[in-house]
């Protein structure tokens, strides 16, 4: 049950219902099968990520001694600790038996999860085969002794807590860590038409008594444990190290962060937990979850499909857009007419190419482009190098700090420093979250820009799973804006004026207030006003005062909200002209689209910043104006679509929690309506 504090709704408890709508899309039966099993996998992550940022600072909160109510939004440390150990309990009980009802499903398209005790003869000699080549090599032992100390064990490493029993009667505990390093999954050989797989663990189970012969015991058992470590960084303050390389040893200690999270098997014996939770140092602070045979269920993300498309989502071909098709130069067309990338309806590949064109177009002088998470391998940094070797001058600003991608971007930076880019690092106390490019290209014997701003990050992968909007463009105040941003990264104590774009951290929570109250005084003055929102995120309290004084006034209030929500919609006399709903299908929606009014006083702006206090004070981020006409007919469209899903849509902090979104009207998923809306109208 949500806590209700005032007029807000809890960020964590948000948070968690959220992670419940990722839960039910795995429920789901009209989800494809393997499609639900990694929709658990996602579900399993994504916690996984909330304990080590979120519960982590709750508990730093409450260490400190400070007054926790005041930074939770109202609620004491220690209950909210509670109130998530309990829900987290309840939502992975739940998890399980949707993991077991799938696993019966899977049997009727003959596939079949055996375990340890299923194992048939002819599948024995496989799994020895597979386990003395394959995972004897990678396997980590460790034998835990009453009189030394437990290694530190891996942050959100899965382990199986061995108890061995002597002759003597007698426990001896090891731990055998599950390698990361192989598949979780290991495929048996068919049988007839009938497809077999087992897990490592159960692998490992299965050959306990070899990995363990040289010991003479009377019996031997394992069981599954996961503990999961603070993951936020603390960034020494030692003047003498340069700021990379103390990042590099921050994210280095991570691995030996403050316990948060501890899961074990429910079925273990008392004394096997006892011993560990001691031996680990696990305290009544940090969230203990009793569980089922199997942790780390993230990995159902990388289920394997034995080849059957007609148990996963059909393949969406990414749509072109026939302007740049038909185009001899992608400056060509921007040039014409500002273009909307839409991903991953749209393909990605044209930013891409418009980066490859730029490379070796002899009249481009120079690149400047934000980076905040890059693919693995990534064709965008590749671009960026050849642009450079082809004497561009190229500044890439590169976020260090992005969570859970340090280590890679500083790969990322030093790989292409090394070719000849020109690699900065932002601004310090604040994270470089906008995402932007400018390219200075001479014609006529003048600079020419031309650009693009996103609402996503400039990531070949996560274009092909996460919906977001694109603008290229070659406008020539947007652009000059631009370049400031980036003479701000260089000159950080400087104030810039921006005459279109609205930035973070000095401008957006201002400017928002300015767009919310010119709808007030329309409201107030007898005229239509309305506030459409698209957004990740809404947890900054002072926006959502701002937007229970726009319902007072009569504003129409309509927002589509992914994930946290901290705002009560439908309460008389403080919210009733606002509604919210949240999307969760295939795709994750990741679209920032603000709409302000109506008609011909409408504005439209697509931004990287959601309505968090750190998108608006502690982050640098750009939202950028829509002013092509034919962009903002595509992107009413787009929300409204949205709008009216009533397959997808959940009603978000209603009493009905993540009840399914349901009408009369026709049945319309809008991300599959999208596609349709894409290829036949834009």
């Amino acid at each position: 049950m949500k806590e209700i504090v005032n007029t807000y709704i809890n960020r964590e408890l948000s948070w968690l219902d959220f992670n419940a709508r990722v839960l039910q899309e795995a429920a789901d039966k009209r989800v494809p099968i393997i499609d639900r099993l990694h929709f658990l996998g996602i579900f399993s992550n994504n916690l996984d990520e909330f304990f080590k940022v979120r519960y982590a600072t709750i508990k730093r909160i409450q260490l400190s001694g400070k007054d926790a109510a005041s930074q939770l939004g109202g609620i004491q440390a220690s209950p909210l600790m509670e109130m998530i150990t309990e829900t987290v309990i309840e939502k992975q009980s739940e998890s399980l038996q949707i993991l077991e009802a799938i696993g019966e499903e899977l049997k009727e398209h003959h596939i079949f999860i055996i375990d340890e005790n299923d194992i048939s003869s002819g599948q024995e000699v496989f799994l020895r085969a597979h386990f003395e080549k394959v995972v004897i090599p990678e396997l980590v032992i460790i034998m835990l002794q009453e009189d030394h100390s437990m290694p530190i064990l891996r942050n959100d490493a899965a382990y199986l807590a061995v108890r061995m029993l002597d002759l003597k009667n007698k426990p001896q505990f090891a731990l055998i860590e599950i390698p990361k390093s192989i598949n979780r999954f290991v495929v048996l050989p068919k049988i007839d038409d009938k497809n077999y797989l087992i897990l490592i663990d159960d692998v490992l189970r299965y050959f306990l008594s070899d990995i363990f012969k040289i010991f003479h015991f009377q019996s031997i058992e394992a069981h599954m444990i996961k503990i999961t470590r603070d993951g936020e960084l603390d960034i020494d303050s030692d003047l003498s190290k340069g700021f990379v390389r103390k990042l590099k040893d921050s994210v280095k200690d991570r691995e030996f962060g403050e316990p948060v999270r501890f899961v074990y098997d429910k079925k273990i014996q008392q004394d096997t937990l006892q011993f560990l939770m001691e031996k680990m140092g696990i305290d009544k602070m940090d969230s203990i979850i009793p569980g089922g045979k199997y942790h780390n269920r993230r990995d159902y993300i990388r289920f394997p499909n034995f080849g059957r498309s007609d148990l996963t989502y059909d393949h969406i071909p990414p749509l072109s857009i026939p302007a740049f098709d038909q185009a001899k130069s992608m400056f060509d067309v921007i040039k014409l007419n500002d273009q909307l990338i839409y991903t991953p309806y749209h393909s990605f590949s044209y930013v891409v190419k418009l980066l490859r064109e730029a490379a070796i177009d002899p009249k481009v002088r120079y690149i400047k482009i934000t980076i905040y998470r890059l693919a693995k391998n990534s064709q965008i940094a590749s671009a960026l190098v050849n642009a450079a070797k082809n004497g561009k001058k190229v500044t890439a600003c590169i976020e260090l700090q992005a969570r859970f991608d340090e280590q890679a971007n500083i790969k990322a930076a030093e790989q292409m420093e090394a070719q000849g880019v020109n690699v900065i690092f932002g601004v310090q106390g604040l994270k470089v979250h906008s995402k932007i490019c400018i390219i200075g290209r001479i014609e006529s014997q003048k600079i020419k820009r031309y650009g693009f701003v996103s609402t996503g990050n400039f990531n070949e992968a996560t274009a092909l799973l996460y919906t977001d909007f694109t603008l290229l463009t070659a406008h020539r105040g947007i652009l000059r804006d631009f370049e400031k941003v980036f003479n701000f990264f260089e000159a950080n104590f400087k104030q810039y004026n921006y005459k279109h774009i609205i930035t973070s951290p000095n401008q957006t929570r201002s400017k928002l207030f300015k767009l919310i109250n010119e709808e007030i005084i329309k409201s107030k003055n007898g005229e239509k006003a309305c506030i459409k929102l698209k957004i990740n995120s809404l947890s900054s309290h002072k926006l959502v005062d701002k937007l229970y004084e726009a319902s007072r006034a009569g504003v129409k209030i309509q927002m589509i909200v992914r994930g946290v929500c901290c705002l009560i919609p439908g309460i008389e006399g403080m919210s009733e002209n606002i509604e919210v709903i949240s999307i969760i299908d295939r795709f994750l929606e990741h679209t920032r689209l603000f709409i302000f009014g109506i008609d011909d006083r409408e504005k439209i702006y697509i931004s990287s910043a959601d309505w968090m206090t750190r998108n608006l004070e502690n982050r640098v981020e750009v939202t950028c104006p829509i002013y092509d006409p034919r962009i903002k007919k595509q992107l009413n469209e787009v929300f409204d679509l949205c709008w009216s899903d009533n397959i997808k849509a959940r009603w978000v902090n209603t009493q009905n929690e993540n009840a399914y979104r349901t009408n009369k009207e026709r049945a319309l998923r809008s991300q599959m309506a999208a596609f349709d809306l894409i290829r036949n109208r834009f």
